[in-house]
């Protein structure tokens, strides 16, 4: 529940604090003493967006406080998912800088202005004339049901659901049309790969290709440079190994009788020997080399790929080649790995969707079941608010498809004339009956526990006599459960308070100030009495005043 409210700087409001209680309260004061500026304080530090131009003094900053007691621990969880320290007394602050900057505050730790307003959603409920309008509104009116249902724990396992079911729907159509779009490539991949599969591509083998083709396209010269060689040393008619072996021997008889020529002789066997050996070497080459034009024609032919692979890819080495072959080999597989992801999670899209379809059926017998405790409360209420012949139904209807809160529509059909089938609220109801609705349905959720506050500001409006005391009597019997705060000009609704605050304005030559206070019980006569009689107090309203705070 809201204990006090401080406001500085703002508005017309140098420096105010007020102290609120328990139960019933209401808040009086003539047209233009600043309750809507009081109202417009507390909306900033429960979350609306505020500038420069509600500083008072332009040269100061702007200060809102409110100190809220918690009964219940239903924002425990909350501030520990945004690592906040929780305790039974919240107070939540806005400042306004001279330069317009606005700074959120929970218990002295900075936040966002959306932690704040998430906060603030469940500390006060204020309703204002305008929201009777949220009746109609079909999101609104589900979230009532919701509320009388008790379906905060049905509704957050649903919405993780949807959540994950909507994740899993927009990756597996992402993925399709990824698909679609790579099968349009798939046969091009493929198409690419097979021509390099079938060189059968080696980083170092162009090297080699050239060598073999430069040998095979002179294999005859070579054969027949190998066999003139291997004339000169060892078949013709004179061969080099022959004369030297006649060398060879005369240099052994030489060195018997001239020790001197030992070493010319021992060279001479060297040479004989490595020209032998060279010889040798030149018939096992011979052998080696062949005249092969089809060895010929398969290798000119892979070079040609190469080379035309290269020129058509703009790379410079069979390296490069190899790099862009396996990327091609990537593709293909990322086609067919998608394929295989596709069928994962499509998987997995029908268990979440089995889920979803068997937590959203909870939600729907839950609305149902609340949907018939809310007509039996709340056609009464409207009699007794003077509606005699209120019909008031529940509709529910199953959505084409399913949304963040279930698979239900739902629309509050009313009726205020007998024989008239109940329609569309936002079709046949008029300002004053809106404003009853609003307060029997306000009633009906203040069973719930959402929130420890509800301010209704104004919603008597059309209303007077015995309506407005029967809505006193509904917003007493509220405020046995939660704090109730009324902002009203009806004396029936202001006496039926435990506690009155009258909002008024001072004014002087240098300013007008906005001022609250609580007023004491003769003070409370006189107040109710000026809203009975006007500005001329008599003898007949202060006695009238005085019985309707007895009553």
């Amino acid at each position: 529940m809201l204990q006090t409210l401080i406001i500085q700087n703002y508005a017309l409001i140098d420096n105010l604090q007020i102290g609120f209680n328990s139960g019933f309260s209401t808040i009086t004061g003539e047209t233009g003493a600043g309750k809507s500026i009081i109202m417009g304080a507390l909306s900033l530090i429960l979350g609306q967006r505020a500038d420069i131009s509600f500083l008072k003094n332009k040269e100061k900053k702007c200060i809102i406080e409110g100190v809220f007691s918690l009964n219940n621990n239903q924002l425990k969880n909350f501030f520990g998912e945004h690592d906040l320290d929780f305790s039974e007394t919240i107070i939540l602050r806005r400042e306004i800088t001279v330069n317009g900057n606005s700074r959120a505050f929970v218990n002295d730790t900075p936040v966002s202005l959306t932690i704040i307003k998430e906060i603030g959603i469940n500390l006060v409920d204020i309703h204002s004339q305008h929201e009777n309008l949220l009746l109609s509104n079909g999101r609104f009116q589900l979230s009532v049901l919701d509320a009388i249902a008790k379906n905060n724990v049905q509704l957050s396992e649903y919405k993780t659901t949807y959540n994950n079911y909507i994740v899993t729907q927009k990756k597996l159509n992402e993925l399709k049309e990824q698909a679609k779009k790579n099968q349009a490539d798939y046969d091009y991949f493929q198409f690419q790969l097979k021509q390099f599969e079938n060189i059968n591509l080696n980083e170092n083998e162009v090297a080699d290709l050239e060598q073999e083709k430069n040998i095979l396209t002179h294999s005859g010269e070579i054969i027949e440079n190998l066999n003139s060689a291997i004339q000169i040393l060892s078949e013709g008619e004179n061969p080099i190994i022959s004369k030297l072996k006649e060398l060879k021997f005369v240099f052994e008889n030489l060195s018997k009788n001239y020790q001197s020529t030992n070493i010319l002789k021992e060279r001479i066997e060297n040479i004989f020997i490595e020209l032998k050996d060279i010889s040798s070497e030149l018939e096992s080459i011979i052998s080696k080399v062949e005249v092969n034009p089809e060895r010929l024609s398969n290798i000119l032919e892979k070079l040609d790929l190469i080379y035309t692979l290269e020129h058509k890819h703009k790379v410079n080495s069979v390296k490069e080649l190899i790099e862009i072959k396996d990327d091609f080999r990537k593709k293909i597989e990322s086609v067919e790995l998608t394929d295989n992801e596709i069928s994962k999670l499509e998987s997995k899209l029908l268990e979440h969707y089995t889920l979803l379809k068997k937590r959203a059926n909870i939600l729907t017998e839950n609305r149902k079941k609340a949907s018939v405790s809310i007509e039996k409360s709340i056609i009464p209420m409207l009699k007794l608010l003077g509606i005699i012949n209120a019909n008031f139904k529940v509709q529910l209807s199953e959505a084409p498809e399913f949304t963040s809160t279930g698979k239900d529509i739902v629309k509050f059909l009313f009726s205020a004339n007998k024989n008239i089938e109940p329609m569309d609220i936002s079709k046949v109801a008029s300002g004053g009956e809106l404003s009853r609705l609003m307060l029997s349905i306000k009633s009906l959720i203040a069973d719930t526990n959402e929130v420890e506050t509800i301010i209704f500001d104004e919603i008597d409006t059309g209303i007077s006599g015995e309506i407005a005391y029967c809505m006193s009597e509904i917003m007493h019997k509220m405020s046995k459960k939660i704090q109730v705060i009324a902002i009203t000009h009806l004396p029936q609704i202001a006496s039926r308070g435990e506690n009155h605050y009258l909002v008024y304005k001072t004014n002087n030559k240098e300013k007008s100030e906005t001022c609250i206070s609580l007023l004491k019980q003769e003070d409370r006569i006189t107040e109710i009495a000026k809203m009975l009689s006007g500005k001329e107090v008599t003898n007949a309203a202060l006695e009238n005043a005085k019985n309707l705070l007895k009553n």
